[in-house]
């Protein structure tokens, strides 16, 4: 797979009790950028190594749980749902830049030496997709507001801008810190996931804590279908609408 990832966001603002969010729907690829994709299946956690500026952005050294054989400088790599470009690999560490933009509109622009983190590595033409397609473009930072466990599983709320779950739907997928996961249920700003103890024990979603930040990406196909409805609908200028059963006649969805 290409490489040249970029993420967009919301921040994480740690001076107050409550998240701060941020939406960001502003990036389109051009005709001429490589696509990367991510399936939200993690591979491993990696942990922080290093942290240093790096022009007005800043360079992050990961080190990998596990072996990144056939990884090359230049790949496309998910870091807690962050699609990044490696730079430089030594063994199991790699180095990615991240950007002004970047730092400030996902969970990274804090990240911390010694942080867990998710890793995938970019999805290649021959893999299933055990998840869903993720993108690893952040739409924007939420926060665990909730843990309870119900049987074997531990079922988890998260917080996030109400702008977001308008791209959600129940047992639609999100992508979580890059994770794949169903929603269970879905409110204005909220929604739960059920994690099972395969999840828990192979990423940081077993360990977050109440109040800590997370990196979301909602599902891209809704995002696709409304712009496209509403691209059909609204020439004028003038604030789109949402999208209703009159939009879809018009648009001929539905007769």
């Amino acid at each position: 797979m290409w490489g040249g990832c970029a993420a967009t966001g919301g921040p994480w603002n740690n001076n107050i009790q409550t998240p701060h969010f941020a939406v960001g729907f502003e990036r389109q690829a051009s005709s001429l950028e490589p696509i990367t994709m991510f399936t939200g299946i993690i591979e491993g956690l990696g942990a922080i190594a290093g942290n240093r500026p790096s022009g007005a952005g800043k360079r992050l050294t990961v080190e990998a749980d596990f072996d990144l054989a056939g990884t090359k400088v230049g790949d496309s790599i998910a870091v807690s749902g962050a699609c990044l470009t490696a730079v430089r690999l030594a063994g199991r560490r790699f180095e990615v830049d991240v950007s002004p933009e970047t730092a400030a509109r996902t969970t990274l622009g804090a990240a911390r030496v010694g942080e867990r983190v998710n890793i995938e590595r970019a999805l290649r033409l021959s893999d299933r997709i055990d998840g869903h397609l993720v993108s690893g473009h952040i739409d924007g930072t939420g926060a665990i507001d909730g843990r309870e466990t119900a049987g074997n599983a531990v079922i988890i709320a998260v917080a996030v801008p109400a702008a977001l779950t308008r791209y959600m739907i129940v047992k639609g997928s999100v992508a979580v810190d890059g994770i794949s996961l169903t929603i269970n249920t879905l409110e204005p700003g909220r929604f739960t996931v059920s994690i099972i103890p395969h999840t828990a024990g192979l990423t940081t979603i077993g360990f977050k804590r109440t109040g800590e930040p997370v990196n979301i990406e909602t599902d891209m196909i809704g995002k696709y279908v409304e712009k496209f409805l509403l691209t059909k609908q609204d020439h004028s200028g003038s604030p789109p609408p949402g999208v209703s059963m009159e939009l879809l006649a018009k648009a001929g969805y539905i007769k």
